[in-house]
């Protein structure tokens, strides 16, 4: 009874938060963005691209010079996109989506091609303003929003807020979620115990873990190539399978998002929420995570990660996601199969049954283990990286830094694994939600007072690039106003 009236009070809070705040704060702050940057996240895909693939060659100078300073590790500007994607291709991607189309119908999908098309322009420059303010750890970079607030703001509190909600958000309810959808699918195609599966979740989340960002990086640089590949070209398949379909599907989704065709129920809030809710889950624009990631890449000018992560949000929503929706939506659309209260894995995994046959829900439930398995080990270290944020240079507690991260590491990959194992979807995604909305709140008020640097950066960007730069190379003394503050970029 008690979790009941908390879900229920969960759900009403949500709703109030996620109307009369963020989907006006998301957007309003996507399209200035957008706008200031002159439209950064379209102009500039080519560059995007060769900054993935030319990653590596330009650190290289960089790496030498600091492990001769002091022997740092870095990861390069690849592994960081792969560990950010690893993040939000996920529960997301298959689970989210098709809750979504559940719930708000197949118009939501459009209101996700909306946020990420939009959003793009946030995650750069977030992760832009991560690697400005980034800072020397013991082995490698670290950063984030937390640090940005901090350097760049001076408010202190917001940084230890931010770092608090974060550490809720992703180390710990955000790894119920994908538990809970990786022991679901399971159970569906082969019957397994969900607390079985969870506790075996759990001793592999913990061996990764306690091994440190560079084998998170290592590992997510494997398997987020394959995983991603893998489950577009069944996609694909899907797609090819039925062509003369997808001009349809492609009316149903445009007509549902905007009221004037309601195929599977729900009004246009309901759609346009959903949308908006399931596309930041899934992309992470603007919720200040993938920044934290970003910082840790060794390049030569902050820009080149902002280009790159805005990259990845059209990686994740742009393409896996309307994956998804072309899996779902295709079979439902010629009736091939009716919803019946199907509901987040269990619809990706009858509308791919309908299509591919009873391999259906096994190729499913393998993908979403492999999509949700990553997200779980990326989620971790946010939430490490944050509490590193809050302990540094405290020696006064009884319980130290490393007794913390000890602690947190523990609840993060084992306690809060099996919790959602065992836990309903509803409570879940509810408490997702919650700890989502206040974190992304927190995240657009720091990154809309702070964006004044990433458009200065980006103008610097582009014009030595215009003078036939190759590779642009930023130093603090071209911001005297902040280089007290910078730590890199000697």
């Amino acid at each position: 009874m008690i979790i009941t009236e908390l879900n229920e009070l969960i759900t009403t809070v949500n709703d109030a938060v996620w109307t009369y705040v963020l989907i006006f704060a998301l957007v309003g702050c996507g399209l200035w963005f957008t706008w200031r940057t002159r439209f950064v996240q379209f102009r500039m895909v080519g560059e995007m691209l060769r900054l993935l693939t030319d990653s590596a060659a330009d650190t290289v100078e960089t790496q030498l010079r600091e492990q001769k300073e002091g022997r740092r590790r870095h990861i390069s500007s690849f592994q960081a996109f792969a560990v950010s994607v690893a993040t939000r291709v996920g529960t997301g991607n298959l689970a989210g989506v098709a809750t979504a189309i559940a719930v708000g119908g197949p118009g939501a999908v459009f209101w996700m091609w909306v946020i990420a098309l939009v959003g793009s322009a946030t995650a750069f420059i977030e992760s832009t303003l991560a690697q400005l303010f980034k800072q020397k750890d013991r082995d490698s970079y670290i950063g984030g929003p937390a640090y940005y607030i901090q350097r760049g703001l001076h408010q202190r509190w917001m940084a230890v807020l931010f770092a608090v909600l974060i550490t809720l958000q992703f180390g710990l309810s955000n790894n119920s979620i994908q538990a809970n959808t990786i022991c679901s699918a399971m159970h569906e195609a082969f019957g397994w115990s969900p607390a079985w599966v969870g506790a075996v979740l759990a001793a592999v989340a913990l061996f990764i873990v306690f091994g440190g960002i560079q084998r998170i990086a290592r590992f997510s640089a494997v398997l987020v190539p394959v995983m991603a590949v893998g489950y577009v070209v069944l996609a694909v398949v899907v797609v090819v399978m039925n062509i003369g379909l997808i001009p349809h599907v492609l009316k149903v989704i445009v007509l549902d998002a905007f009221g004037v065709e309601q195929v599977l129920g729900g009004g246009l809030g309901a759609t346009i929420m959903n949308g908006v809710k399931r596309g930041l889950f899934s992309n992470e624009a603007g919720e200040g995570s993938a920044p934290n990631v970003a910082a840790t890449a060794a390049v030569t000018h902050p820009v080149k990660q902002g280009l790159i992560q805005a990259l990845g949000v059209f990686t994740d929503t742009l393409l896996v996601c309307s994956c998804t929706a072309f899996i779902i939506l295709i079979p439902l659309t010629s009736q091939s199969y009716a919803l019946d209260g199907l509901n987040g894995i269990a619809l990706t995994q009858a509308a791919l049954q309908s299509q591919v046959g009873s391999a259906g829900p096994v190729f499913v439930a393998i993908a979403i283990f492999l999509f949700a398995f990553s997200s779980i080990i990326g989620n971790y270290y946010y939430g490490e990286a944050n509490i590193r944020f809050i302990t540094q240079g405290s020696h006064s507690s009884p319980l130290t830094p490393h007794l913390i991260l000890t602690a947190y590491r523990i609840c993060s990959a084992g306690v809060m694994v099996m919790f959602g194992a065992v836990a309903s979807f509803e409570l879940v995604w509810n408490i997702v939600d919650f700890f989502m909305a206040l974190l992304t709140a927190c995240n657009l008020v720091a990154i809309a007072l702070l964006g004044r640097y990433a458009f200065r950066l980006l103008d610097d960007y582009r014009r030595q690039k215009r003078r036939g730069i190759k590779e642009p190379v930023f130093h603090r003394r071209q911001m005297p106003e902040l280089e007290d503050e910078l730590e890199c970029w000697e």
